[in-house]
């Protein structure tokens, strides 16, 4: 739940040292910290991670940025189907297979919370990725500077906050909501703020009409986008 990031450089050392988070966390049982960025093992306790729970510029435009990706996607096949009923956000969680349960179970909580956009599973090319590993950055929502999202998940974050809770809270960022760290337990995007022993999983109303909002208008002005040809 640390502050969404962009770039192309970034972004493919991402893709590289995630592989190799993925194989480190299926090989060690130990579960220690190491950045995606860099792949190099670093210590982050507790501490470390909730010192992280400070929003910035930085993570607001990141976070903007992730979402219009998304938005982006999903506007492309509205456009594509006009006939299209509902608004549907497909992620594909293959990557992330120690958080399979609490990414359906946050997935769920958001179907049950908004009405004009929806989350489902798909095993093929989604909107939107999670993936998995050791960061001592903490979990966080982020573009691949090509246009996809995706959602990473952190091991140490996840055993030391309610693990429901740091996914719903990443999902947010799909469905437009920012960071909001000084707010109290019971808003869903104020992440780590309230510390480890707030384990509420739900959006409240301001962000639930929110993402309802976003994905009306939005939407609507995405779809047109794509639907008009380049000239």
């Amino acid at each position: 739940m640390t502050s969404s990031r962009t770039g192309a450089k970034s972004a493919k050392n991402a893709r590289r040292s995630l592989a190799f988070a993925l194989g480190l966390g299926l090989a060690s049982a130990a579960l220690g910290a190491a950045t995606p960025a860099s792949a190099q093992t670093t210590a982050a306790g507790p501490a470390a991670g909730q010192a992280r729970y400070a929003g910035s510029a930085e993570s607001a435009a990141g976070n903007k940025a992730f979402f219009e990706a998304v938005m982006r996607s999903v506007a492309k096949k509205q456009a594509a189907h006009p006939d299209l009923k509902s608004v549907t956000v497909y992620y594909n969680p293959s990557q992330a297979p120690t958080f399979r349960s609490q990414i359906s179970s946050a997935a769920s909580i958001w179907n049950s919370s908004v009405s004009n956009v929806k989350l489902a599973s798909t095993s093929g090319s989604g909107d939107f990725s999670y993936y998995e590993g050791n960061d001592s950055r903490g979990s966080y929502a982020s573009t691949d500077g090509h246009g996809r999202g995706y959602v990473f998940l952190d091991y140490a974050q996840n055993r030391q906050y309610d693990s429901i809770r740091v996914a719903a809270h990443e999902t947010g960022h799909v469905l437009g909501l920012p960071d909001h760290y000084s707010g109290p337990c019971s808003e869903l995007m104020s992440g780590g703020g309230p510390g480890p022993s707030c384990t509420n999983r739900y959006p409240n109303s301001a962000e639930r009409a929110r993402v309802n909002q976003l994905w009306a208008n939005g939407l609507a002005a995405a779809v047109a986008a794509a639907a008009t040809p380049a000239r």
